[in-house]
């Protein structure tokens, strides 16, 4: 990446820091994947039980898998073994996790979290549950407004995820979200994070260099 992007990365990613913190949420802005999941390490116990969100960023960062070599219990709701019914019960065991991980859809300039899903445990866990969310976004999550978050999920993050997961809904022929009736659909629960909610803990690592969908 050459200066002049590194410049711009981090002067948005600190703008877009204090207005997290402005809205009640611990923030901070890291160079790049790997100062991510340094800090990441630092900020998760090695004794604790961490719940995954399903995630393309943690996946870049290599968290989940750090973790697992750390010694800590993960929660997943995919792996070997784990079956339809061992995938719903751990979504409610990650609702009670010590730490939840996971990624956001879309961050406004004004410091709000915007997320679209299908199950909904990744949204519900990120309002309240856990005793610690930890949010990592890379800089391509940063939009200018909330109308821009849904453009960029419609756009981008939600054909890009029917099409990672093989699901049959139309995004994944057309590119764009189609506002489909299909049983399969991943665009059914919208939560939009103005502030942090007032029970919860939530950090925010927003990483300078393009992560995820």
């Amino acid at each position: 990446m050459d200066a002049s992007m590194v410049w711009h990365n981090e002067t948005i990613g600190k703008k877009v820091v204090a207005a997290l913190e402005k809205n009640r949420f611990q923030a901070e802005y890291v160079p790049d994947r790997a100062a991510a999941l340094k800090r990441a390490l630092e900020l998760i116990a090695p004794d604790a039980a961490v719940g995954v969100g399903g995630s393309v960023t943690l996946e870049e960062v290599g968290l989940a898998e750090a973790l697992h070599h750390r010694g800590n219990k993960l929660i997943e709701r995919e792996g070997p073994g784990i079956t339809p019914e061992i995938a719903l019960a751990n979504r409610r065991a990650m609702l009670t996790s010590d730490v939840f991980i996971t990624s956001s859809n879309a961050i406004t300039l004004d410091g709000q979290l915007v997320n679209i899903d299908g199950t909904g445990n990744r949204v519900a866990a990120m309002i309240f549950g856990p005793k610690k969310v930890l949010v990592i976004a890379g800089i391509n999550k940063v939009v200018p407004d909330v109308n821009a978050a849904f453009e960029r999920i419609e756009f981008l993050a939600a054909p890009a995820n029917n099409k990672r997961i093989g699901l049959p809904n139309p995004c994944t022929t057309t590119g764009i979200c189609m506002d489909c009736e299909s049983p399969k659909r991943i665009c059914n629960a919208t939560t939009i994070l103005h502030k942090r909610p007032s029970q919860s803990d939530i950090t925010i690592l927003l990483v300078g260099e393009n992560l995820g969908y």
